[in-house]
Protein backbone atom coordinates (compact mmCIF):
# COMPACT_ATOMS: atom_id res chain seq x y z
CA UNK A 1 0.00 0.00 0.00
CA UNK A 2 1.70 3.39 -0.75
CA UNK A 3 1.56 6.17 1.63
CA UNK A 4 1.05 9.78 2.42
CA UNK A 5 1.96 12.06 4.61
CA UNK A 6 -0.57 14.82 5.99
CA UNK A 7 0.88 17.98 5.51
CA UNK A 8 3.48 18.78 7.52
CA UNK A 9 2.83 16.95 11.09
CA UNK A 10 4.78 13.59 10.31
CA UNK A 11 1.63 11.80 10.08
CA UNK A 12 1.94 9.13 7.51
CA UNK A 13 -0.85 6.96 6.54
CA UNK A 14 -2.46 4.54 3.76
CA UNK A 15 -2.93 6.95 0.36
CA UNK A 16 -6.60 5.53 0.80
CA UNK A 17 -8.45 5.53 4.03
CA UNK A 18 -11.59 3.80 4.96
CA UNK A 19 -14.99 5.96 6.21
CA UNK A 20 -16.20 3.37 8.26
CA UNK A 21 -19.47 5.74 8.93
CA UNK A 22 -21.83 4.37 7.11
CA UNK A 23 -21.43 0.90 8.14
CA UNK A 24 -23.55 1.70 11.64
CA UNK A 25 -25.48 4.87 10.52
CA UNK A 26 -27.49 6.91 7.61
CA UNK A 27 -27.15 4.49 4.56
CA UNK A 28 -29.91 1.79 5.82
CA UNK A 29 -29.41 -1.00 8.07
CA UNK A 30 -26.63 -1.83 9.57
CA UNK A 31 -24.96 -5.56 9.02
CA UNK A 32 -21.84 -5.75 11.85
CA UNK A 33 -20.59 -9.12 10.61
CA UNK A 34 -20.05 -7.74 6.68
CA UNK A 35 -18.96 -4.70 7.95
CA UNK A 36 -16.27 -6.59 10.43
CA UNK A 37 -15.10 -8.82 7.05
CA UNK A 38 -14.55 -5.54 5.37
CA UNK A 39 -12.44 -3.95 8.16
CA UNK A 40 -10.33 -7.40 8.18
CA UNK A 41 -10.05 -7.35 3.99
CA UNK A 42 -8.74 -3.68 4.97
CA UNK A 43 -6.29 -4.43 7.12
CA UNK A 44 -5.18 -7.24 4.69
CA UNK A 45 -5.06 -4.88 1.68
CA UNK A 46 -3.03 -2.17 3.95
CA UNK A 47 -5.91 0.51 3.89
CA UNK A 48 -5.03 1.32 7.69
CA UNK A 49 -6.23 4.70 7.85
CA UNK A 50 -10.12 4.32 9.51
CA UNK A 51 -12.11 7.27 9.92
CA UNK A 52 -15.20 7.09 12.69
CA UNK A 53 -16.91 9.44 15.27
CA UNK A 54 -18.81 9.31 18.08
CA UNK A 55 -21.46 10.69 16.10
CA UNK A 56 -21.61 7.70 14.29
CA UNK A 57 -24.43 5.42 15.57
CA UNK A 58 -24.26 7.27 17.66
CA UNK A 59 -21.25 5.94 19.43
CA UNK A 60 -22.05 2.15 17.93
CA UNK A 61 -19.57 2.65 14.88
CA UNK A 62 -16.15 3.27 17.34
CA UNK A 63 -17.31 0.79 19.28
CA UNK A 64 -17.36 -1.77 16.12
CA UNK A 65 -13.85 -0.16 15.09
CA UNK A 66 -12.49 -0.50 18.71
CA UNK A 67 -13.63 -4.63 17.83
CA UNK A 68 -11.59 -4.69 14.76
CA UNK A 69 -8.39 -3.57 16.45
CA UNK A 70 -8.69 -5.33 19.22
CA UNK A 71 -5.30 -7.02 19.56
CA UNK A 72 -3.94 -5.32 16.34
CA UNK A 73 -3.72 -1.83 17.52
CA UNK A 74 -0.43 -1.25 15.96
CA UNK A 75 -1.81 -1.77 12.65
CA UNK A 76 -4.18 0.72 12.65
CA UNK A 77 -4.18 4.46 12.29
CA UNK A 78 -7.73 5.52 13.68
CA UNK A 79 -9.33 8.73 13.47
CA UNK A 80 -12.05 9.94 15.24
CA UNK A 81 -14.12 13.25 15.89
CA UNK A 82 -16.21 14.79 18.46
CA UNK A 83 -18.69 18.17 18.59
CA UNK A 84 -21.91 16.91 16.98
CA UNK A 85 -23.47 15.50 20.19
CA UNK A 86 -26.31 13.04 19.59
CA UNK A 87 -28.36 11.18 21.99
CA UNK A 88 -28.90 7.42 21.45
CA UNK A 89 -32.85 7.84 22.72
CA UNK A 90 -33.72 10.74 20.58
CA UNK A 91 -32.80 10.58 16.58
CA UNK A 92 -33.69 14.09 15.51
CA UNK A 93 -31.29 15.59 18.55
CA UNK A 94 -28.39 17.76 17.01
CA UNK A 95 -25.79 20.05 19.15
CA UNK A 96 -22.58 21.06 17.93
CA UNK A 97 -20.18 21.57 21.20
CA UNK A 98 -16.79 22.64 20.97
CA UNK A 99 -16.31 23.78 25.31
CA UNK A 100 -12.88 22.25 26.98
CA UNK A 101 -14.83 20.19 29.61
CA UNK A 102 -16.65 18.85 26.77
CA UNK A 103 -13.55 18.10 24.86
CA UNK A 104 -12.19 16.32 27.80
CA UNK A 105 -15.23 13.93 28.80
CA UNK A 106 -15.94 12.94 24.82
CA UNK A 107 -12.57 12.00 24.41
CA UNK A 108 -12.36 9.64 27.29
CA UNK A 109 -15.86 8.14 26.59
CA UNK A 110 -14.10 7.43 22.93
CA UNK A 111 -11.03 5.98 24.07
CA UNK A 112 -13.32 3.56 26.06
CA UNK A 113 -15.65 2.33 23.05
CA UNK A 114 -12.01 2.20 20.73
CA UNK A 115 -10.45 0.28 23.20
CA UNK A 116 -6.92 2.01 23.13
CA UNK A 117 -4.97 4.52 25.01
CA UNK A 118 -4.54 6.72 22.31
CA UNK A 119 -6.23 8.07 19.36
CA UNK A 120 -3.81 8.97 16.65
CA UNK A 121 -6.03 11.51 15.50
CA UNK A 122 -8.27 13.65 16.89
CA UNK A 123 -10.79 16.10 15.15
CA UNK A 124 -13.74 18.32 15.80
CA UNK A 125 -16.04 17.54 14.14
CA UNK A 126 -17.84 21.04 13.61
CA UNK A 127 -16.66 24.31 14.50
CA UNK A 128 -19.15 25.67 17.85
CA UNK A 129 -19.88 29.34 16.63
CA UNK A 130 -20.48 29.57 20.58
CA UNK A 131 -16.48 28.81 21.91
CA UNK A 132 -13.98 30.26 20.67
CA UNK A 133 -11.66 27.72 18.65
CA UNK A 134 -8.37 28.79 20.57
CA UNK A 135 -10.67 27.43 23.99
CA UNK A 136 -11.67 24.45 21.73
CA UNK A 137 -8.19 23.52 20.54
CA UNK A 138 -6.23 24.72 23.62
CA UNK A 139 -8.02 21.67 25.38
CA UNK A 140 -7.25 19.31 22.65
CA UNK A 141 -4.08 20.49 23.10
CA UNK A 142 -4.00 19.21 26.21
CA UNK A 143 -4.84 15.93 25.10
CA UNK A 144 -1.22 15.44 23.47
CA UNK A 145 -0.10 16.81 26.36
CA UNK A 146 -1.51 14.06 28.50
CA UNK A 147 -0.70 11.35 26.34
CA UNK A 148 -4.37 10.64 25.01
CA UNK A 149 -4.35 11.99 21.50
CA UNK A 150 -1.19 12.33 18.93
CA UNK A 151 -2.21 14.41 16.19
CA UNK A 152 -5.35 17.04 16.07
CA UNK A 153 -7.77 18.05 13.21
CA UNK A 154 -10.65 19.75 12.55
CA UNK A 155 -13.68 19.93 10.38
CA UNK A 156 -15.27 21.61 7.76
CA UNK A 157 -13.21 25.08 8.96
CA UNK A 158 -13.09 28.38 7.49
CA UNK A 159 -9.56 29.34 6.52
CA UNK A 160 -9.30 31.81 9.37
CA UNK A 161 -10.31 29.45 11.55
CA UNK A 162 -7.74 27.14 10.82
CA UNK A 163 -5.36 30.14 10.93
CA UNK A 164 -6.21 30.90 14.51
CA UNK A 165 -6.11 27.14 15.77
CA UNK A 166 -3.14 26.52 13.90
CA UNK A 167 -1.54 29.37 16.49
CA UNK A 168 -2.92 27.70 19.52
CA UNK A 169 -1.75 24.11 18.45
CA UNK A 170 -0.15 22.35 14.90
CA UNK A 171 -3.45 20.83 13.00
CA UNK A 172 -2.17 17.91 10.83
CA UNK A 173 -5.23 17.48 8.98
CA UNK A 174 -8.21 19.38 8.08
CA UNK A 175 -11.32 17.22 6.88
CA UNK A 176 -13.77 18.62 4.48
CA UNK A 177 -16.12 16.88 1.68
CA UNK A 178 -14.20 16.72 -1.61
CA UNK A 179 -14.78 15.20 -4.94
CA UNK A 180 -15.56 16.13 -8.22
CA UNK A 181 -19.16 17.62 -7.51
CA UNK A 182 -17.76 18.84 -4.31
CA UNK A 183 -14.53 21.09 -5.34
CA UNK A 184 -14.87 24.06 -2.37
CA UNK A 185 -12.16 23.60 -0.56
CA UNK A 186 -10.25 24.68 -4.08
CA UNK A 187 -11.57 28.17 -3.04
CA UNK A 188 -9.11 28.84 -0.34
CA UNK A 189 -8.95 26.20 2.14
CA UNK A 190 -6.48 24.29 -0.02
CA UNK A 191 -4.34 27.10 0.07
CA UNK A 192 -4.51 28.26 3.42
CA UNK A 193 -3.80 24.40 4.40
CA UNK A 194 -0.89 24.22 2.20
CA UNK A 195 0.30 27.29 3.62
CA UNK A 196 0.25 25.99 7.31
CA UNK A 197 1.23 22.76 6.64
CA UNK A 198 -1.95 20.94 7.05
CA UNK A 199 -3.17 17.97 5.39
CA UNK A 200 -6.39 17.24 3.39
CA UNK A 201 -8.61 14.55 4.60
CA UNK A 202 -11.20 14.30 1.57
CA UNK A 203 -14.36 12.51 3.00
CA UNK A 204 -17.12 11.67 0.65
CA UNK A 205 -15.01 11.59 -2.47
CA UNK A 206 -17.18 9.11 -4.24
CA UNK A 207 -19.94 11.70 -3.82
CA UNK A 208 -22.28 9.37 -1.09
CA UNK A 209 -21.75 6.78 -4.11
CA UNK A 210 -23.31 8.83 -6.89
CA UNK A 211 -20.55 8.94 -8.56
CA UNK A 212 -19.68 5.38 -8.85
CA UNK A 213 -22.84 4.86 -10.75
CA UNK A 214 -24.39 2.53 -8.96
CA UNK A 215 -27.41 4.99 -8.11
CA UNK A 216 -30.00 4.78 -11.19
CA UNK A 217 -32.98 5.90 -9.59
CA UNK A 218 -34.11 7.62 -6.44
CA UNK A 219 -35.84 4.12 -5.39
CA UNK A 220 -32.37 2.47 -5.03
CA UNK A 221 -31.64 4.56 -2.00
CA UNK A 222 -33.34 2.37 1.36
CA UNK A 223 -36.03 4.13 2.93
CA UNK A 224 -34.38 5.08 6.31
CA UNK A 225 -30.81 6.19 3.96
CA UNK A 226 -30.16 10.05 4.83
CA UNK A 227 -29.39 10.77 0.68
CA UNK A 228 -33.32 10.91 1.25
CA UNK A 229 -33.18 14.27 1.96
CA UNK A 230 -30.02 16.00 0.39
CA UNK A 231 -30.81 18.47 -2.62
CA UNK A 232 -28.31 16.41 -5.04
CA UNK A 233 -30.16 13.71 -4.94
CA UNK A 234 -33.86 14.81 -5.76
CA UNK A 235 -36.48 15.82 -8.23
CA UNK A 236 -34.42 17.73 -11.42
CA UNK A 237 -30.95 17.70 -9.42
CA UNK A 238 -31.12 13.59 -9.16
CA UNK A 239 -31.47 13.72 -13.14
CA UNK A 240 -29.23 16.29 -14.02
CA UNK A 241 -26.56 14.75 -11.74
CA UNK A 242 -26.58 11.38 -13.80
CA UNK A 243 -25.70 13.30 -16.37
CA UNK A 244 -22.73 14.15 -14.86
CA UNK A 245 -22.06 10.51 -13.98
CA UNK A 246 -22.67 9.43 -18.08
CA UNK A 247 -19.69 11.82 -19.08
CA UNK A 248 -17.76 10.56 -16.16
CA UNK A 249 -18.33 7.11 -17.05
CA UNK A 250 -17.30 7.90 -20.44
CA UNK A 251 -14.00 8.97 -19.53
CA UNK A 252 -13.70 6.20 -17.23
CA UNK A 253 -14.02 3.64 -20.17
CA UNK A 254 -11.76 5.31 -21.84
CA UNK A 255 -9.06 4.60 -19.21
CA UNK A 256 -10.31 1.10 -18.58
CA UNK A 257 -11.54 1.60 -14.70
CA UNK A 258 -14.86 2.26 -13.42
CA UNK A 259 -16.33 5.79 -12.85
CA UNK A 260 -15.94 5.04 -9.20
CA UNK A 261 -11.92 4.50 -9.31
CA UNK A 262 -11.41 7.53 -11.89
CA UNK A 263 -13.29 9.91 -9.18
CA UNK A 264 -10.86 8.59 -6.87
CA UNK A 265 -7.80 9.05 -9.13
CA UNK A 266 -8.82 12.41 -9.51
CA UNK A 267 -9.03 12.92 -6.27
CA UNK A 268 -5.50 11.35 -5.46
CA UNK A 269 -3.92 13.40 -8.53
CA UNK A 270 -4.64 17.12 -7.04
CA UNK A 271 -2.26 16.59 -4.65
CA UNK A 272 0.22 14.32 -2.51
CA UNK A 273 -0.76 15.80 0.95
CA UNK A 274 -4.72 15.19 0.24
CA UNK A 275 -6.03 11.33 1.36
CA UNK A 276 -9.36 9.77 0.57
CA UNK A 277 -11.50 8.15 2.93
CA UNK A 278 -14.14 6.59 0.97
CA UNK A 279 -16.33 5.04 3.00
CA UNK A 280 -18.04 1.22 2.15
CA UNK A 281 -19.31 -1.90 3.93
CA UNK A 282 -18.37 -3.88 1.38
CA UNK A 283 -15.41 -5.90 0.63
CA UNK A 284 -16.17 -5.32 -3.00
CA UNK A 285 -16.23 -1.82 -3.51
CA UNK A 286 -13.30 -1.30 -0.92
CA UNK A 287 -11.58 -3.58 -2.81
CA UNK A 288 -12.24 -1.41 -6.45
CA UNK A 289 -11.60 1.58 -4.45
CA UNK A 290 -7.81 0.59 -3.67
CA UNK A 291 -7.52 -0.28 -7.31
CA UNK A 292 -7.94 3.58 -7.79
CA UNK A 293 -4.15 3.97 -6.68
CA UNK A 294 -3.23 2.24 -9.84
CA UNK A 295 -5.18 4.55 -12.74
CA UNK A 296 -2.80 7.05 -13.74
CA UNK A 297 -4.17 10.35 -15.28
CA UNK A 298 -2.00 12.44 -17.39
CA UNK A 299 -1.87 15.97 -17.31
CA UNK A 300 -4.48 15.46 -20.81
CA UNK A 301 -6.66 13.28 -18.49
CA UNK A 302 -7.18 16.25 -16.45
CA UNK A 303 -7.94 18.81 -18.57
CA UNK A 304 -10.69 16.69 -19.87
CA UNK A 305 -11.84 15.77 -16.62
CA UNK A 306 -12.17 19.52 -15.47
CA UNK A 307 -14.03 19.83 -18.84
CA UNK A 308 -17.41 18.07 -17.71
CA UNK A 309 -16.98 18.56 -13.93
CA UNK A 310 -15.67 21.94 -13.55
CA UNK A 311 -16.46 24.13 -10.29
CA UNK A 312 -20.00 23.89 -9.51
CA UNK A 313 -21.06 21.50 -11.76
CA UNK A 314 -23.41 19.77 -9.30
CA UNK A 315 -26.84 19.89 -9.46
CA UNK A 316 -28.19 21.17 -5.60
CA UNK A 317 -26.55 21.78 -2.45
CA UNK A 318 -24.02 19.27 -0.67
CA UNK A 319 -26.72 19.18 2.63
CA UNK A 320 -30.02 20.34 3.57
CA UNK A 321 -29.73 24.91 3.81
CA UNK A 322 -30.08 23.55 8.01
CA UNK A 323 -27.16 21.60 7.79
CA UNK A 324 -24.86 24.13 4.87
CA UNK A 325 -25.28 26.45 8.26
CA UNK A 326 -22.74 24.49 10.12
CA UNK A 327 -19.84 24.25 7.35
CA UNK A 328 -16.72 26.80 6.75
CA UNK A 329 -17.02 28.50 10.33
Amino acid sequence: MKTRQLGRSGLTVSAIGLGCMGMSDFYGPRDDAQSMDTLERALELGVTFWDTSDAYGPHRNEELVGRAMRGRRDKVVVATKFGIVRKPSDPTYREINGRPEYVRSACDASLKRLGVDTIDLYYQHRVDPNTPIEDTVGAMAQLVKDGKVRYLGLSEAAPETIRRACKVHPIAALQNEYSLWSREPEEGTLTTCRELGVGLVAYSPLGRGFLTGQIRKFDDLAPDDLRRFSPRFQGENFDKNLQLVARIEAIAKDKHCTPGQLALAWVLAQGEDIVPIPGTRRRKYLEENVGALDVVLTADDLKRIDEVAPKGVAAGGRYPAAMMASLNR
